[in-house]
């Protein structure tokens, strides 16, 4: 008989607002890989929370679990998610925007060393955790039979720590974390950050392992590293993976069957194969021409970008810039010059300081005031304040997604944009919603406008986010990794507008990204950093 780890049938979540569009029919078997794919606000996250158990379904409907071999006896330590939102510090995710570029506030927080082994030690004890009925079961044993029992579980015990042992030094060595040990976690980069989460999840060694998005904001090489460890975790051993994706044009080999989530309902299970073969190409555009046109006829409003500019008025330079933090440093004498009107490619490795070069330019980072910088024609600490260098920017960023975890309505995270406030919210005036709605118009997401942040999708924030980079029509576009977390459809609707945004005059822009087909075709420059 084939063992299904995990199965639900005709299941309907207690919850009237929590609930699918219908009954959930969902089943993993043993042996079997899975990927669950579906468009922003599809209703993949809902589905996970349902197999997490953190939706009660309706009585005589609830989620059957059989984790057979794993010696680990509950739930929780058997099943482990890993999602999208990352964060920076303790298990809480106590983070605030900024925290990780003041030197001051880094002290406080744990070194990567600690958590990991913090992480193996919860491991372990999940492995020996016992159940209620291991505590107060009675046995009639007699002192042989006790000291023969008492004896298996402590060799058990011994096998379990060498089999841990075994899958920490094998993420040891694929994810180089060694060089990473001594670091503060708030230091860690995106990329830096994705490699310890997952090595910490992984380190629990589960039977069944869900991640979200694991290979957004890795580089090339760790995101080949990781597919190859999963493959060998996959082949290896009893572990079931399940992804959760929203790019769905590069899902790994060793994914064995798809479950597609769409309109909120659960579809049938099918092989890998099946679904390649039934995915339909996404469109070559999805901005309309009306867009088009809408963006084109924008008035920027900045009256220092002169229309007859010849594009020799620098908008950054970096003169011998150094950015050390401890004995760890980031950036090293670095040269650059970005000019009115040019659009550059920011890549390379994870931890070679692309968001620190960035927090630098949106003035984020108070290092920036130690080195030779001139922002938009102004030296920095010569009298200029941060918000005469932020009325210039729209900026999006991972840590900025992050730090967003009030749920206002989204229209109100939009209207912030336009004073450059992140934590401060208040409802615009009519004029600035009517622009805050037309940003939202152009990215897809104006029927959400009213919606509070945290009831939207991942994918869906990352759209407002994009909205907020946008409303103040910026002259200089900062965008971090800006398709992080967008299925198909809104990454191609995104590098539309951003290719059309830097057609118009004066329009600059630097952007991050691990894929280079993400990069709009009007990329005119390029820089790569390398580790120090």
């Amino acid at each position: 008989m084939i063992q299904k780890l995990i199965e639900i049938k005709g299941g309907v979540v207690r919850h009237p607002q929590m609930r699918m569009a219908a009954p959930i029919d969902f089943e993993l078997l043993a042996g079997e890989q899975l990927a669950i794919v579906g468009d922003n606000g599809s209703g993949k996250s809902r589905l996970v929370d349902v197999l997490m158990g953190k939706c009660a379904l309706m009585p005589m409907q609830g989620v059957k679990y059989d984790f057979w071999p794993s010696k680990a006896k509950m739930v929780s330590d058997n099943l482990k998610y890993l999602s999208f939102r990352d964060s920076y510090g303790t298990s809480e995710g106590v983070y605030y925007y900024q925290q990780r570029w003041n030197q001051n506030d880094i002290g406080e927080t744990p070194l990567v060393r600690d958590l990991l082994a913090d992480a193996f030690r919860v491991a372990e004890e999940g492995l020996t955790r016992k159940t209620v009925y291991d505590r107060f079961v009675v046995r009639n044993e007699t002192p042989e039979e006790e000291a023969g029992r008492l004896a298996q579980e402590e060799a058990d015990r011994a096998e379990m720590h060498r089999e841990l042992e075994k899958v920490r030094r094998h993420l040891f060595e694929i994810f180089h974390l060694e060089q990473l040990m001594d670091k503060h976690v708030i230091l860690l980069s995106s990329g830096e950050l994705r490699k310890f989460q997952l090595t910490k999840t992984l380190m629990t060694n589960p039977r069944v392992l869900i991640m979200d998005n694991p290979f957004i904001g890795l580089d090339v090489t760790a995101r080949g590293q990781l597919a190859e460890f999963l493959t060998v975790l996959t082949r290896e051993t009893q572990v079931a993976v399940v992804l959760v994706l929203s790019k769905t044009d590069d899902i790994p080999d060793f994914i064995t069957h798809v479950v597609e989530v769409k309109d909120m309902e659960v579809g049938r299970k099918m092989t890998l194969q099946a679904y390649e073969e039934s995915r339909k190409p996404v469109p070559a555009r999805m901005l309309s021409e009306e867009m088009e046109r809408a963006i084109l006829a924008l008035d920027s409003g900045e009256k220092e970008a002169s229309d007859d500019s010849d594009g020799s008025k620098s908008v950054i330079e970096f003169r011998h810039v150094n950015i050390r933090y401890g004995e760890r440093t980031i950036l090293k004498d670095l040269n650059l010059t970005v000019r009115e009107g040019e659009h550059w490619a920011l890549s390379g490795e994870n931890g070679a300081g692309k968001s620190t070069l960035l927090s630098i330019v949106c003035a984020d980072n108070p290092q920036s005031y130690a080195n030779d910088i001139v922002l938009f024609g102004h030296q920095r600490g010569k009298g200029e304040s941060i918000w005469d260098i932020k009325r210039h920017i729209g900026y999006i960023s991972p840590e900025m997604h992050r730090a967003y975890m009030r749920d206002v309505p989204a229209v109100d995270i939009v209207a912030s944009g336009l004073s450059d406030v992140s934590g401060l919210y208040k409802k615009p005036k009519p004029e600035q919603r009517a622009v805050c709605e037309f940003w939202m118009d152009v990215f897809g997401i104006r029927r959400y406008a009213d919606t509070t942040f945290l009831k939207l999708s991942s994918g869906e924030q990352r759209l407002v986010l994009l909205a907020r980079a946008f409303v103040k029509d910026p002259s200089l576009l900062i965008l971090d990794e800006p398709l992080h977390g967008l299925d198909l459809k809104n990454r191609r609707l995104v590098k539309d507008v951003i290719e059309v945004f830097c057609r118009r005059k004066n329009k600059t822009m630097i952007m991050v990204t691990h894929y280079r087909e993400e990069l709009p075709n009007n990329i005119d420059h390029e820089i790569y950093l390398k580790k120090n």
